[in-house]
């Protein structure tokens, strides 16, 4: 007869799965209840904040442009040749018609110092005002250029150069005229307007207006 144990054996059913620890691995110890993490301390499986990254292109540092290239110089410009215009008046108006003229370029912009009057004939009435009180304080007002200038074509030399030159033949001696125009030319910078008869001014400049 089978012998009965007084111990009940408990089927191995009923005891439920065995784990065998697998072999060369030693049963695992316990771990301690981790502390609070600070914020530099990783969450595990998780990376850390590691090395800093670099900036995104448009916060990095751009090197310095590199310096132009000087400009090379231009070459120099011959000096052109100033507008002619020719404003056809007798003798006897050509002074008229000059004074039309300046107030004209003074109402289209031109500065009143830009501009030089040259006469043939009789001195404008400005000019033989001012020169009542002697040469010195006439050709101080030429100086400073801040004004309309009146003079003779004897003094066209003196005259220095300004933007616009206009002259009135109000007199009749054509060798006057013939050496006063060219001067005039070169005096004028941009504009020259010559009041008087057209063949008279034509013959005078080589009928180049």
């Amino acid at each position: 007869m089978p012998l009965i144990s007084e111990e009940p054996q408990i089927p191995e059913s009923a005891q439920g799965p065995r784990v065998t620890p697998a072999a060369g691995r030693t049963t695992p110890t316990p771990r301690p209840v981790p502390g609070p993490r600070s914020a530099a301390t990783p969450r595990p499986g998780r990376p850390g904040p590691g090395p800093a990254r670099p900036a995104p292109p448009a916060q990095r540092a751009h090197p310095a442009p590199a310096a132009p290239a000087p400009a090379r110089p231009k070459p120099a410009e011959s000096p052109s040749a100033p507008q002619i215009q020719l404003i056809p008046a007798p003798v006897a108006g050509a002074l008229d018609a000059a004074e039309e003229a300046v107030d004209l370029l003074l109402e289209s912009g031109r500065a009143p110092g830009d501009i030089l009057v040259l006469t043939t004939g009789e001195q404008h009435p400005w000019a033989a005002h001012e020169l009542s009180f002697g040469e010195a304080a006439y050709w101080a007002q030429h100086d400073a250029g801040d004004d309309v200038f009146f003079a003779h074509v004897s003094a066209a030399d003196r005259a220095g150069a300004r933007p616009v030159v206009v002259v009135a033949v109000n007199g009749d001696a054509d060798p006057t005229v013939a050496r006063t125009l060219p001067v005039a030319r070169d005096r004028a910078g941009a504009l020259l307007i010559v009041c008087g008869d057209p063949q008279t001014i034509n013959s005078a400049l080589g009928a180049g207006v």
